[in-house]
């Protein structure tokens, strides 16, 4: 499907309304615009001239909020009226600038000592899949990331994530310790009785080499759950 072309700029109805929102994006703090406004400023990149506010809208209609917009794919987006490719582009270069920045603040940092960073970051990252991903979070002796390893897509389970695998792939890079990470794209973060069983294997694969399994987050638009927390672990 050929990506649709951005609209044709039409002139605004009230002369200045950029000028406008761009004094209170920079005099009025973080909550200064709605979403809508933000991804009309946002838009001013790729449409310079002319009402941006209808496209805006109906993206925050199809994908029901900022966060949705900024995580739906670009063939997504271009579906939507007055969106087209170089739209598309700027709302995605924000996206990949929110994960880095997240990234940053987890890798900076030990982890279980700023763990709600890390839960920023995984839930900018994971919380609008649509497909279920896993991922392993390895870590040293101080609890520093070594290395975020996107082990696979699909449900969780031993054909997606050996217990075994995990473990060793620890003693190859020097890690100590890790963290157990997936998404449930159905939006509840909820563990099923798969996420507890494979998680306790890996715990107790762990423990027979001395690696440690700290946690295993699920990240949802609704939220997350920790099996540590939930006393599963």
């Amino acid at each position: 499907m050929v990506p649709q072309a951005e609209e044709k700029p039409r002139k605004h109805a009230a002369s200045g309304h950029r000028a406008r929102l761009r004094k209170r994006l920079l005099e009025g703090g973080a909550e200064a615009l709605a979403d809508y406004e933000v991804l009309e400023y946002l838009l001013f990149a790729a449409i310079r001239q002319g009402d941006t506010k209808p496209a805006a809208k109906a993206l925050i209609d199809r994908f029901g909020s900022l966060a949705g917009v900024l995580n739906a794919s670009p063939g997504a987006l271009t579906k939507v009226e007055g969106v087209g490719e170089t739209s598309a582009a700027a709302l995605k270069s924000v996206a990949l600038a929110a994960r880095r920045m997240a990234r940053g603040e987890v890798e900076k940092k030990p982890v279980l000592g700023s763990w709600q960073a890390l839960l920023d970051y995984l839930t900018i990252d994971m919380a609008h899949l649509t497909v279920e991903r896993v991922r392993v979070l390895y870590l040293d002796t101080r609890n520093r990331l070594v290395l975020d390893d996107h082990v696979a897509d699909g449900s969780i389970d031993e054909a997606a994530i050996h217990p075994r695998e995990v473990i060793r792939k620890a003693l190859d890079i020097g890690a100590s310790a890790l963290i157990l990470v997936h998404n449930h794209p159905s939006g509840n973060p909820e563990p099923s009785r798969a996420d507890i069983q494979i998680t306790q294997r890996i715990a107790e694969a762990g423990r027979l080499l001395g690696i440690v399994v700290h946690d295993h987050v699920i990240v949802g638009r609704e939220g997350h759950s920790s099996l540590k927390a939930k006393g599963l672990i």
